[in-house]
């Protein structure tokens, strides 16, 4: 699904790393459909042909399909989405949690493949490249000097497992030229961004998205995170639209006491499919915090449902999406695909967390619009509720359905009203692009430097502050930064340590302002 946002003109390109999560707001599971003859489908297809051989002009009859498709499943639902021939690839592969490939971060700097940075322990990094190199030739194909498409870029750098590819690498800080071998491996898509510890007791683990390794990889993190002391744990699935729901029955199941409900589906026939906790949960008793915010959705309302409705943990932050649909997909042969509602779902107290969408598309994303004018993300009384919609939980806390998962914490977004566009930009690429170039500029220096050092550098001077604000004046984005100075800076010294060093160091940084960060340590102290 899509929903309204500021897009950047300047968007770092993470890509042989990061999969694009097209139509992410889903349930969905398995492919399987059946079909029968009938007279509409006759007349289809009697249409396309009648065209396809009759028609005065040349026609492509696929993209008339296209349309036919797209403009049957509008009239569904907002989440009952086509997948073209040409998007089905990267969707499914952001879903699967890895793919053949160099393994860097890259993007296109002025006439350039720039690395950002390879991924650890991958193909790249074996074979000696590092961040801040240019990746000139890939075999005799030119990838410098000209306009070169992202899908030429993957067709040349990916390919299959094993397989070698003479890259000729430009490296700025030796001034030299040289070419390496690379063998193509599997690279990771983490799904699960990073798992550490905050202080001596509580945990944190950052989940972006609902993949087929998403469990795997929490259940690693969370592991280490036991090995370390952790007695409470946050699980943050703000900016989660979603995925594979079994993933976070799965996840729940760690949480939940044995025979305990995760969820409910019901299809149109009424037929109802329960998931249960197991007797295998392995955190049943500390503390627990789900963090969620108005982008967090479907299999992400399916974890917080199920905390809330059992009265396991609070839920901290903001009124979550409100996606309550579950969504089965099925290939259309041709290398396209449909994913189609086929179940709705209920939290344990029996909710339904759909939000109405019975006025049209533009009344159904404009929902999410409506929450900054009305000031719900910045108010808790400003949240409007059904009194029909009331449920219990377990022990009988009142929780309400009908629009998404109310927390029990409220916490208002950063800043005052009218300052959403700077929270986003400050957690958008262009931030990431503005730190490559000035590392660009100096890196020698600030390889030289420990973490504690780079960010003093950045915040203790204005230099890095105005570069920044040039930056964004130059990409025709005009703010007043100077009343959020102090976040702006910590969001750039995070940026220089996650690209001089890791994930982890920069969640380190940027949780320590973090509001709902904040919010759970005052309530831990309960």
């Amino acid at each position: 699904m899509k929903i309204k946002k500021i897009y950047l003109p300047v968007i770092i390109t993470t890509a042989l790393a990061v999969g694009v999560l097209i139509g992410g707001y889903l349930n969905f599971s398995a492919p399987t459909a059946n079909f029968s003859s009938n007279a509409s489908k006759n007349k289809l297809n009697k249409l396309l042909d009648f065209i396809n051989n009759e028609y005065v002009d040349e026609v492509n009859t696929d993209s008339i399909v296209d349309l036919t498709v797209n403009g049957i499943l509008e009239k569904l639902d907002p989440h009952s989405v086509y997948i073209a021939k040409n998007e089905f690839e990267s969707v499914a592969q952001s879903m699967k949690g890895d793919f053949v490939g160099i393994g860097v971060n890259f993007y296109t700097y002025k006439d350039s493949v720039a690395v950002i940075k390879p991924i650890a322990g991958g193909p790249s990094e074996r074979a000696g490249i590092r961040a801040g190199d240019r990746i000139l030739f890939a075999g005799n194909t030119k990838l410098f000097g000209k306009k070169i498409s992202n899908d030429t870029l993957f067709s040349k750098l990916k390919g299959e497992r094993g397989s070698k590819v003479e890259l000729t690498i430009f490296r700025k800080t030796e001034n030299k030229k040289f070419k390496v071998n690379v063998t193509r491996d599997l690279v990771p898509i983490k799904s699960v961004d990073v798992a550490l510890m905050l202080n001596d007791k509580i945990g944190y683990i950052k989940i972006n998205r609902f993949a087929e390794t998403t469990f795997k990889e929490f259940h690693q993190g969370l592991s280490k995170l036991k090995a370390a002391g952790v007695q409470e744990l946050i699980v943050d699935v703000r900016n989660n639209g979603g995925g594979y729901m079994e993933r976070a029955v799965e996840i729940a199941d760690e949480f939940l006491k044995d025979k305990e409900q995760i969820v409910k589906i019901k299809n149109r026939k009424g037929v109802e499919d329960i998931s249960n906790a197991t007797s295998k949960g392995s955190f049943e008793n500390g503390k627990l915090y789900i963090l969620i915010d108005e982008n967090s959705a479907s299999a992400s309302e399916i974890l917080a449902g199920a905390i809330q409705d059992n009265d396991r943990g609070l839920i901290v932050g903001r009124r979550s999406f409100g996606k309550g649909l579950v969504q089965r997909e099925m290939p259309l042969g041709d290398g396209s695909a449909v994913r189609l509602t086929v179940a709705r779902y209920y939290t344990p107290s029996g909710r339904s967390i759909q939000k109405p969408y019975n006025k049209g598309l533009e009344a159904y994303y404009g929902d999410f619009e409506k929450r900054f004018e009305n000031g719900e993300l910045y108010a808790f009384d400003s949240i409007k509720v059904a009194d029909s919609l009331k449920f219990k939980t377990k022990k009988g806390k009142t929780v309400y359905g009908g629009g998404g998962i109310i927390p029990d914490i409220f916490v208002p977004m950063e800043g005052k009203h009218g300052d959403e566009a700077l929270n986003m930009i400050m957690q958008s690429g262009i931030v990431s692009y503005f730190v490559f170039e000035e590392l660009d500029h100096e890196r020698s220096q600030f390889q030289k430097l420990t973490i504690p050092q780079v960010e003093s550098k950045v915040k203790n001077t204005d230099f890095y502050y105005d570069g920044f604000r040039k930056h964004l004046s130059k990409s025709g984005l005009i703010f007043n930064l100077d009343k959020n100075k102090d976040k702006v800076k910590q969001y750039l010294a995070a940026e220089f340590v996650r690209q001089l060093f890791d994930e982890q160091h920069y969640y380190q940084l940027v949780l320590k302002e973090d509001p709902m960060i904040k919010a759970v340590f005052e309530a831990a102290k309960k």
